[in-house]
């Protein structure tokens, strides 16, 4: 039981939801279908190959106007459905190496 917690509630969409993957440098675009989501993640099902697509980290497009996103990082491929984690601001920025110098500072 504490797994399925640790996910966060998963929504499964009856049609599933369009949506739009884009490259973090804006070089590609692709359409999918928001299968399910969780506070933490989502499944899709991508229209077209996702071969020599920078999958490592994306946007995923909630909205036409670009406004609501999410920063993504890929968690597996099954075909055409692709798992994605939702990264939060700052997950990938690196930390100070020395913490316990800034500790000694003070």
């Amino acid at each position: 039981m504490g797994t399925e917690r640790r996910r966060g509630d998963r929504v499964t969409f009856e049609r599933g939801i369009a949506a739009h993957m884009m490259g973090i440098d804006g070089t590609w675009r692709r359409d999918c279908i928001m299968e399910d989501v969780s506070e933490t993640g989502a499944k899709l099902t991508v229209e077209g190959s996702v071969e020599g697509l920078h999958l490592k980290e994306f946007f995923l497009l909630l909205s036409s106007t670009g406004l609501a996103y999410r920063r993504c990082e890929l968690a597996w491929v099954n075909g055409d459905q692709i798992g994605v984690n939702f990264l939060k601001q700052g997950d990938k920025k690196k930390k100070p190496a020395k913490r316990g110098a800034q500790a000694a500072d003070v």
